[in-house]
């Protein structure tokens, strides 16, 4: 139904905030706390109105968000990497993807998002318990901690129109 999709809110800074149902998006425009920055092609109607639903509003007012920081996950670093091996640049389904420490945990590598790359099992084996260097690999390029841009993605209600307003 066009009234559950997922609308992105953008603060009045057009930073992206939050996702939230059309139906609410709606209610916040109507209200003036929100202005439609772009339109889905499905409408709501009702006996007087012929409402398009929203894509992306923004809200009239700068709301101050607090920086969260996201917890360091698989699904995370493979959306991070876009599902492609750091290491030769092959693109694989999520089951033939694992994670690779840069600097290994034997090492005192950290589990953090700057330490951690997607990685085919092929190159995995071949960099072993080595760093890039000493296995003669380059990553295709660093490793960063993810953002709300990135995580917004994962979301399966995400629209075209909203990558003008998602950096990664």
């Amino acid at each position: 139904m066009s009234i559950d999709r997922a609308v992105l809110v953008l603060n009045a800074s057009y930073e992206p905030i939050h996702v939230c149902s059309a139906r609410r998006a709606i209610s916040l425009v109507l209200k003036g706390a929100a202005v439609v920055e772009d339109c889905s092609v499905y409408s709501v109607r009702t006996a007087r109105l012929d409402i398009p639903v929203p894509s992306v509003v923004r809200l009239r007012a700068y709301r101050r968000m607090p920086r969260i920081h996201r917890a360091v996950s698989r699904k995370g670093v493979l959306l991070r990497d876009n599902n492609i091996c750091q290491y030769c640049g092959g693109r694989l389904p999520a089951n033939e993807l694992t994670l690779d420490h840069v600097i290994p945990r034997s090492r005192t590598g950290p589990t953090t998002w700057e330490n951690l790359v997607a990685c085919c099992f092929g190159c995995n084996n071949r960099k072993g318990n080595r760093t890039p260097q000493e296995a003669g690999m380059r990553l295709l390029r660093q490793p960063r901690q993810v953002g709300f841009h990135a995580t917004h993605r994962l979301l399966a209600g995400g629209d075209a129109k909203w990558d003008k307003y998602l950096f990664c």
